[in-house]
């Protein structure tokens, strides 16, 4: 698999970005938690990936001179803290194109997300509208006077009930801004780290009865950013037309996290 290499001067920071599907239109790139899709227009100072691939390009990094690159534009976004396929335009008939892909909401997509709460149905779906907090800037809520439509399938992967945690696989079938994490919330169950939302991090002491931290030491969560993974993207190819489908592997946090949570989950929750 090859690697877009990027980095931020400003910050000291480095990423070593996936590609996880190339052709002559299309670019999909598996996007690390923790770096910003596109300058944030609160704080425009904050690296973000596009401002970054930008000016590799200018810059005419080995990997932008290898593809002949002088293009690039996301068609769609993820948060913040979420993992995961974004899919980029390398020409502006292909953004065209997806941009109306997208507008149409045709394209499939499927996140992993871990929660905490208690999971009644192994499927269930939130149809909630959602519109901007009217004091909390950046946050979003459920809004049924005011809210855009909305509307996201929830399926229970697996359940660590001991523990009162779950893995699901969310399909939001509308596009708006922090959708699963407000219908999940909505629905009683908040995302690990999600402290926007009131998800709390994921401690392995809290799973593990006999943990014993090392003197000196303090304890790191397993999962401490939002725990949200864009796994995978269908829709039809913008210039071919023919279905294709982009998946992302579990990021090192996710297995971790899921990892110990089968460990631990048939031995009961701490006392």
């Amino acid at each position: 698999m090859s690697v877009i290499k990027i980095s931020s001067p400003a910050t000291s920071e480095f990423w070593e970005i996936p590609v996880l599907y190339e052709d002559d239109h299309l670019l999909a790139l598996d996007k690390p938690a923790g770096l910003l899709t596109s300058p944030d227009r609160y704080d425009p100072l904050r690296p973000n990936l596009m401002k970054l691939l930008h000016a590799a390009i200018a810059a005419g990094k080995p990997w932008a001179r290898e593809r002949h690159l002088d293009y690039l534009s996301n068609a769609h976004r993820l948060d913040f803290e979420t993992s995961g396929v974004i899919l980029l335009a390398k020409n502006k008939p292909a953004l065209v194109a997806l941009a109306n892909l997208f507008g149409s909401e045709k394209p499939a997509k499927k996140y992993l997300a871990l929660v905490r709460g208690d999971i009644s149905q192994e499927k269930f779906e939130v149809d909630a509208s959602l519109a901007p907090h009217p004091v909390k800037i950046g946050l979003m809520r459920v809004d049924p006077k005011n809210g855009k439509r909305s509307k996201t399938n929830f399926e229970a992967l697996e359940n660590f009930p001991m523990f009162g945690y779950a893995l699901l696989r969310c399909e939001p079938l509308t596009g708006r801004t922090h959708q699963i994490r407000v219908h999940a919330a909505h629905a009683g169950l908040k995302l690990i780290g999600d402290e926007l939302y009131g998800g709390k991090p994921l401690w392995l002491s809290r799973l593990k009865k006999d943990y014993r931290l090392k003197p000196g030491r303090e304890e790191r969560p397993l999962i401490s950013r939002v725990a949200l993974h864009a796994e995978e993207l269908s829709l039809p190819h913008p210039v071919t037309g023919q279905m294709l489908t982009i998946t992302s592997p579990w990021p090192k946090d996710f297995k971790v996290a899921v990892k110990y949570l089968r460990q631990y989950s048939a031995n009961g929750p701490v006392e």
